[in-house]
């Protein structure tokens, strides 16, 4: 690991101070970054700890108003806050199948939606894009964990977090601050998807840090689901957010956004379209998870994640509207 800095600001304006010029990284619960600057995937000549801030921490909710996460707030103090789990059932889910318990006490709201792809290509040293030679590595190599959608090139990770999907189905914008003061962005238009090694899949401006997010009133039941390879501490294969909105037995209107199958966060209109309208049962949650996936574009290895994908998103669906076991 490559020598340092460290700063311990006590709020966020004065970490956004200390972030200016030089090659700063923010530190949240570190699970990441750290992992990053050990296998020097990631070499900052300074650290700003946001432990101190604490005007990032908090989590309120205010009905009719919505709900209001700091970016400090831990994963374990989502998952177990009895206000996000009775209003926001799918993002307390989220948070609670991330990683280990362990590491849902250290991790962050904005760590989790700010990590970087778990890519072994990228966390080797070739770049976001993977590249050699003007080429990608992927497409004829290791690519079991690809993207099956939002692929076409050049980008072929899968955006990482679990928090993300759930958070974009509610509608839930970031407020963020940098040099130029404070401003709010949806958290949908957050995530995008490089053209060369030298963007980012964050739409973050230099110096600008998360302070928190706000999730608007939900507008009915919702349900987080992901697939992995084995229940303790693993990455997700494919995972899905499902927000639904209600008229008696029918569904009004649906959000749905899979991830871990694309660079970004993906929404599918495809399975909103073909739930509106319609009672919830299990072939109607089973039209609606092949909908998601039928534009999907397998790579040579990961043809699997296209089951997967449909699985999670049928669960889901069937989470949310209280038939689980259907």
């Amino acid at each position: 690991m490559e020598t340092f800095e460290y700063a311990r600001p006590a709020s966020a304006r004065e970490a956004v101070k200390l972030l200016a010029g030089g090659n700063a990284e923010v530190l949240a619960g570190g699970s990441d970054l750290l992992a990053r600057m050990k296998d020097s995937v990631s070499t900052p000549n300074r650290l700003v700890s946001l432990r101190e801030a604490r005007d990032l921490r908090g989590i309120e909710y205010t009905a009719g108003k919505g709900l209001r996460l700091g970016a400090m707030v831990t994963l374990e103090e989502v998952a177990t806050h009895p206000e996000t789990r009775r209003h926001y059932a799918g993002v307390a889910q989220a948070a609670e199948k991330a990683a280990s318990p362990q590491i849902r006490n250290v991790g962050t709201v904005g760590g989790n939606l700010c990590q970087r792809p778990r890519c072994w290509y990228y966390r080797a040293g070739f770049g976001l894009l993977a590249m050699q030679d003007g080429n990608s590595l992927v497409p004829n190599g290791d690519n079991r964990y690809h993207a099956i959608l939002g692929n076409s090139g050049p980008a072929y990770f899968v955006s990482p977090s679990n928090l993300a999907p759930m958070l974009i189905a509610f509608g839930a914008k970031f407020r963020l601050l940098g040099p130029s003061g404070p401003r709010e962005m949806p958290i949908s238009a957050f995530y995008v998807t490089p053209k060369t090694d030298s963007d980012s899949e964050f739409a973050l401006k230099p110096g600008e840090i998360i302070t928190e997010v706000l999730v608007p009133p939900s507008p009915g039941p919702s349900a987080f689901y992901e697939l992995r390879q084995k229940e303790y501490f693993d990455w997700a294969l494919a995972t899905a957010g499902v927000v639904l909105q209600m008229n008696g037995h029918a569904v009004k209107s649906a959000r749905v956004v899979m991830g871990q199958v694309a660079p970004i966060p993906w929404p599918s209109p495809e399975t909103e379209q073909s739930l509106a309208g319609k009672t919830i049962s299990a072939e109607v949650a089973d039209d609606a998870g092949k909908a998601a996936v039928a534009k999907a574009t397998p790579l040579s290895r990961n043809a699997y994640k296209v089951t997967l994908a449909r699985v999670t998103v049928k669960r889901a669906i069937l989470r949310a509207a209280g038939m689980e076991s259907a």
